[in-house]
């Protein structure tokens, strides 16, 4: 069965609009916990528009699944991971003015910074993920890296307008799981993800773990965190 990781960046969302201290992303966390989470999910972002280095540090030192850090690659993000210690750091693009991440990384074009950069952490016990769209070269691109896996962007799916769109964007993602499987790799899935459109994408055997948030969260306001994060683990199942 998937492993779930459940993304608390949209708690931290909500408290940083009155820039208050609740609700706190670290309770959320426990919670998620609580109902059946497999790890959790953070971006630190480098304008810390939600979760803030404080969240990191303490969620680093509370929560007893498995931490993956969401991250850029840049010199700050790198510090920041070689002293939070993450069990994954998954790298993904960013842009300031984007409301949420619009895509994956571009691993062939970025080949020469990236290999520095994902060895740094490697040699630090930290596994590297590499968030992707649902493309065999880009997952190539990361086998030749020695990468421990990836995570396939599932948004185009989850935005798509008809049946046959979204059939397409399922195969993409089918394929792209099915390579990335074969090559020995890790194989993660997420973004836009919610108890609708999880079901298909689930029954993709070779997908090992999701990392899902922003529907999670959405329905914790009406049912809890613990109940929403079960919900999400039995469609998963």
């Amino acid at each position: 069965m998937a492993r779930l990781s459940v993304n608390v960046d949209h708690v931290a969302t909500i408290r940083q609009a009155r820039r208050s201290q609740e609700p706190d992303p670290v309770t959320a966390a426990s919670l998620a916990e609580l109902g059946g989470a497999d790890g959790i999910t953070i971006h630190l972002r480098e304008d810390r528009r939600h979760i803030q280095d404080r969240d990191a540090i303490i969620l680093r030192k509370t929560i007893k699944t498995k931490l993956n850090l969401e991250m850029a690659a840049t010199q700050e993000m790198l510090k920041i991971a070689l002293e939070l210690q993450p069990d994954m750091a998954t790298l993904v693009p960013e842009k300031r003015q984007e409301l949420t991440t619009e895509g994956g990384l571009d691993i062939r074009a970025a080949r020469d910074s990236l290999k520095k950069f994902i060895g740094t952490l490697k040699e630090a016990g930290i596994m590297v993920n590499l968030f992707i769209d649902p493309e065999p070269e880009q997952v190539k691109a990361g086998h030749r890296m020695d990468v421990s896996g990836v995570e396939i962007h599932t948004g185009r799916y989850c935005d798509a307008k008809n049946e046959a769109m979204r059939d397409g964007e399922l195969k993409r993602i089918y394929n792209t799981a099915l390579l990335a499987s074969k090559l020995g790799m890790a194989v993660h899935a997420g973004h836009g993800l919610d108890y609708y459109n999880i079901k298909k994408v689930a029954e993709i055997k070779e997908i090992e773990e999701f990392a899902i948030g922003f529907s999670i969260i959405a329905r914790s306001v009406f049912v809890g965190v613990e109940k929403a994060v079960r919900e999400m683990k039995e469609l998963i199942r």
